[in-house]
């Protein structure tokens, strides 16, 4: 097993290149410290866009100081797409061909799990995230998301099965919701599924990656590039912002979204946080509200992968929401967490996104809903890191393209 050690002494290194360098040791809403370096950002932005205020994009870097240990306590995974704790603190992890496994957090994993419908695992499809019911203890339902693949196309669905005694299945499973229309593609599904706090579901989707789909997240008689905000039956929530609006599906929450791949919900203020995908350039942190447009495809801070501007190349119109931060060149974002736990003081309520082009976990510090410090977490692994959670024993977990399972924990 690979073991990888932040130390003391290794951070105190960066304590006195900040002093050296003029940068400057400051505390976090917490109260912890936090030192602040230049940005980690480097490279060249693809655009000339200039952000909207300042902090959008290349805030200054921020270097962990206790020491932490992150280690691959598996490497048995088939492809997973997905990381989650159980309240016995094991975690379920869904792999794309269509398979869910449960791994201890010493890295033991079981046989793969089957009982779900066949799924379209090409390209970005497959059976995508997992999460357990809020009262899994006694009723062992799991809800996922998952690319369905028919006559007509593929789409986004939501699914809810019984995880078996033996737990080797999953039993009566049933698709609950379809983000429609079908579309022949396999790019594009979005597909994180977060609990709130009355027990209902908000799910993420993409808008199919194709011009001929694009404006669909503009479009609110479809649910392509949406949040949508349903119940455990897979009914629109009462309450939506569009549950009376003729002509408009009422299960959507808000709208204009590229490709949606991260979701989770701070746990301090209660509020819903989202990142997605860009084009070239362009990669956004949002907070969710309700209603509210998040632009894509009109305003953006990226161009077309050829160079061409998208639409007419404007960053911003009145309406639409503005990223709390971007990313450019892109971070590539995946699933991402709120770290929950006081076991790493410094870390508290800050939020870890899995990167997948970029081959880092990006720590987020964030203060009265502003991102005041980032940090590249494993970045010397050459992993994709395809989600990351927050285990129940103050430690992270995430899961890479090529099969890794890491455990990143205070060292002891």
């Amino acid at each position: 097993m690979k073991h990888l050690i932040i130390t003391a002494l290794f951070s105190l290194s960066f304590l006195f290149l900040s002093a050296a360098c003029d940068e400057g040791k400051t505390k976090n809403e917490q109260g912890n410290p936090l030192i602040i370096l230049p940005p980690v950002e480097t490279q060249k932005p693809n655009t000339t866009y200039k952000p909207a205020f300042e902090g959008q994009t290349r805030i200054a870097g921020v270097k962990t100081t206790t020491p932490y240990e992150a280690k691959v306590i598996s490497s048995e995974l088939d492809n997973p797409w997905a990381v989650t704790s159980l309240p016995d603190g094991r975690l379920a992890i869904t792999e794309k061909g269509g398979t869910m496994r449960i791994a201890t957090t010493e890295g033991i994993v079981s046989g793969k799990i089957e009982g779900f419908p066949e799924v379209d695992d090409r390209n970005q499809g497959g059976l995508l995230d997992v999460a357990p019911a809020p009262d899994f203890s006694t009723s062992r339902t799991l809800y996922f998301t998952l690319a369905e693949r028919t006559p007509q196309g593929s789409l986004t669905a939501v699914g809810k099965g019984i995880l078996s005694n033996d737990e080797t299945t999953i039993d009566n499973f049933q698709i609950i919701y379809r983000a429609i229309p079908y579309f022949d593609n396999s790019m594009h599904f979005g597909s994180r599924i977060v609990f709130d706090k009355e027990g209902n579901i908000f799910i993420t989707t993409g808008e199919r990656s194709s011009l001929e789909t694009r404006y669909n997240a503009q479009k609110l008689e479809t649910a392509h590039g949406k949040v949508i905000h349903i119940t455990t039956d897979g009914n629109a929530v009462q309450g939506n912002p569009f549950i009376n609006t003729e002509g408009v599906l009422p299960e959507i929450y808000s709208f204009g979204h590229r490709n949606p791949q991260g979701l989770d919900i701070h746990p301090v203020t209660g509020e819903l946080w989202l990142s997605e995908m860009g084009p070239r350039g362009g990669d956004e942190l949002n907070i969710i509200e309700s209603g509210k447009d998040y632009g894509w495809p009109t305003i953006t801070y990226g161009i077309e992968y050829n160079g061409n501007i998208i639409g007419d190349g404007i960053t911003q119109k009145e309406g639409m929401e503005q990223p709390i931060y971007y990313w450019d060149p892109v971070l590539s974002p995946s699933g991402m967490a709120f770290y929950n736990s006081t076991a790493i003081p410094e870390w508290e309520n800050n939020l870890f996104i899995g990167g997948l082009s970029s081959r880092h976990i990006a720590r987020i510090v964030i203060e009265n809903n502003k991102v005041v410090g980032e940090e590249r977490l494993l970045a010397d692994e050459g992993e994709r890191f395809r989600d990351i959670g927050a285990g129940n024993d103050g430690a992270l977990y995430a899961v890479t393209d090529s099969g890794k399972l890491y455990r990143i924990a205070k060292f002891n």
